[in-house]
């Protein structure tokens, strides 16, 4: 168990260092965190309204961040080039990241093919029905992504890899909100770029 949680902390500062330089970024974070909270708590209640948080706030926020707000040029702190940053990543990078919202974006459109996607749901009457339905798809595709990232890190890393990167997955909200919780002060103030010196091989 003490190499599980070495690795996980090493996978968290890698992820910290590497992809969260934006206080913007760092901000958008905090947010996706609480609501994933929130949504973790409505999988108790109803799962299908947990996965509409999840992903039209939580994933959207923290993506955004992602993709708009963070330095994509020469890290000179970790001394990496973003290129080699996004080949290094050991979940999903960019590019899988990509073809993971392309997915979620257009799977809706399976309710107007077929209402019942096959018998799985029941058919909806109304837009408030279609959206619930919608929910069901993305808990469904939110857990079939977790499944087949760790299922592929068992085969091109090895099981450790896979269930070290589940679990920062899963309990990411709670450590991102002990993270950067000051990040929205920092912001205020004008910090757009965390002040950092060399954050090599540190954790």
């Amino acid at each position: 168990m003490s190499e599980f949680f070495k690795q996980l902390a090493i996978q968290r500062w890698d992820d910290h260092r590497y992809y969260h330089h934006s206080r913007v970024n760092q901000s958008l974070h905090l947010i996706s965190a609480i609501s994933f909270v929130v949504a973790y708590a409505c999988l108790l209640v109803d799962p299908a309204l947990a996965a509409l948080i999840a992903w039209l706030v939580s994933m959207t926020t923290r993506q955004a961040g992602h993709f708009f707000f963070e330095p994509k040029g020469y890290d000179h702190v970790n001394r990496a080039t973003h290129e080699h940053k996004e080949d290094i990543k050991v979940g999903y990078n960019l590019q899988r990241k990509v073809v993971l919202l392309s997915i979620w974006g257009a799977s809706p459109l399976l309710l107007l093919i077929d209402p019942t996607l096959g018998g799985w749901l029941q058919p909806h009457s109304d837009l408030l029905g279609f959206v619930h339905n919608t929910g069901w798809i993305w808990l469904a595709i939110g857990v079939g992504g977790l499944l087949f990232r760790t299922v592929h890190l068992f085969f091109i890393k090895d099981v450790m890899h896979g269930l070290v990167w589940m679990t920062k997955i899963l309990t990411d909200p709670f450590h991102d909100i002990y993270l950067y919780y000051k990040a929205p002060l920092a912001l205020m103030r004008g910090e757009w770029i965390e002040p950092r010196q060399s954050m090599r091989g540190s954790h």
